[in-house]
């Protein structure tokens, strides 16, 4: 049998769930139909049809790979991957609001096309969307889904809380807290498509459980590598200036794992971040501190976990490795 490479895997899923997902939101009122559209890249502002770059269906793919997992057929999770996918964006478009990110994929944030009230009306409508497209799949199907919900809501918390607290003494963010802020903001929905896939294929407790164990690794390990990509990354491929993250001054894992440093570097980082410093100057010094080797480091830890489970195996190095 012919083992698909990660991209492979991601189109056939993809193909397979977008015509449910394009059915799913051409339920919605018109206009906010448009900004949900938008923000999947399936048109610009006005309507008029585009094919810009939605993002790369990850999420969908974790819950048919996870309804496969069980043996059942790949349709089997296409309503969890409906789910999910609806749940993410929507968490994007609030995101973006309260981030105040201006650009997304190369274009402007929902927000800023169409106004913040809007852009938090499609958002809401998209979270709505995504339980009635569970309501014929069970109760535990619902359950899993607010669950992960629950847990995103809790790690943006903990995310916006973050950039409240200093970068050094004792009210410092640690790597630690930092991993259950990541594990709960992105891997709590990784875990929950590709478990909710499990669970509507017919899998024991116990594999929808590993699944989501599992996929909770992979969300922490995808985020380290996007804080990574945040601050080397190319901006022609991430779509986000170069050093953003930086300029904005987020506390990301590479800056965080930079700070434990036991240098006197880590100090004159430390007061280059609490300052207006250029943050190319700040970029370096996070890799001299060793931020960027511990980073990788660490996302490979939390792959290595979520590689025990087979069921994600095609997507991991894929995801680990892209653009860096």
């Amino acid at each position: 049998m012919t083992t698909l490479t990660a991209p492979e895997v991601l189109t056939r899923c993809h193909a397979l769930v977008r015509p449910a997902l394009r059915e799913a939101v051409g339920r919605l009122h018109p206009w906010v139909g448009e900004m949900a559209a938008y923000s999947f890249g399936w048109c610009e502002v006005g309507g008029t049809p585009a094919d810009a770059s939605g993002g790369k269906g990850v999420r969908q793919a974790l819950a048919v790979l996870g309804a496969e997992s069980a043996g059942a057929p790949a349709q089997a999770g296409v309503p969890a991957a409906v789910a999910v996918e609806l749940v993410h964006v929507f968490s994007l478009l609030h995101d973006d609001i309260m981030d105040a990110d201006a650009t997304r994929r190369g274009r402007p944030t929902v927000w800023k096309a169409y106004g913040t009230g809007p852009a938090v009306l499609a958002g809401d409508a998209l979270f709505a969307l995504a339980v009635e497209s569970l309501a014929d799949s069970g109760a535990d199907a619902v359950r899993l889904l607010s669950t992960a919900l629950l847990d995103l809501v809790r790690g943006q918390a903990d995310d916006l809380l973050f950039a409240t607290r200093p970068w050094r003494g004792s009210e410092r963010v640690g790597t630690q807290e930092y991993r259950g802020m990541a594990e709960a903001k992105t891997g709590a929905l990784l875990g929950c498509a590709a478990a909710l896939g499990a669970l509507l294929g017919g899998a024991p407790p116990a594999d929808v459980a590993a699944l989501d164990r599992a996929g909770r690794h992979l969300g922490v390990g995808f985020q380290i590598v996007d804080d990574v990509l945040g601050i080397w990354g190319d901006p022609l491929v991430t779509g986000k200036p170069v050093h953003g993250d930086l300029r904005e001054r987020k506390k990301t894992f590479p800056v965080l794992a930079a700070l434990d440093a036991p240098t006197p570097a880590a100090a004159r980082l430390a007061r280059l971040l609490a300052s207006d410093a250029d943050p190319e100057e700040v970029a370096a010094l996070v890799e001299e501190c060793g931020g960027r080797a511990a980073a990788l480091a660490e996302a490979r830890r939390h792959m290595a976990s979520a590689e025990r489970v087979e069921a994600l195996q095609p997507l991991l190095d894929h995801l680990l490795r892209r653009d860096l």
